[in-house]
């Protein structure tokens, strides 16, 4: 399955449009708690653990998309984007990542 954030294909020819597809995930990061376990890389000012968490969360979005695009016979998804948006919380956020783009197949 070829991805890409373009809508085309260099040397290819599509020759069926699918349709959207999308794929989501959601992951937790609970501030307070996180600071407390030591999750935090302070010396660097990165959250690395955050950072491993949001890398699952893209990948389980990008192959349930990738599935979805795979079950309408398409071999690839062109114009992919990947947003995240923050749902808020009381003691933390809920991150939810979304993966979208046209499903095509190409010869």
């Amino acid at each position: 399955m070829i991805l890409t954030s373009s809508n085309t294909l260099a040397d290819k020819k599509i020759i069926d449009y699918k349709g959207l597809v999308t794929g989501e995930s959601l992951i937790g990061a609970n501030i307070y708690k996180d600071l407390f376990s030591g999750v935090r890389d302070v010396v660097g000012g990165r959250t690395s653990k955050y950072e491993e968490e949001l890398k699952k969360a893209r990948d389980i979005a990008l192959e349930s998309m990738e599935e979805k695009a795979e079950a309408l016979g398409a071999n690839a998804i062109i114009g992919l984007k990947i947003s995240y948006d923050n749902l808020g919380g009381t003691m933390g956020n809920t991150i939810l990542v979304t993966a979208y783009g046209t499903a095509v197949h190409f010869e």
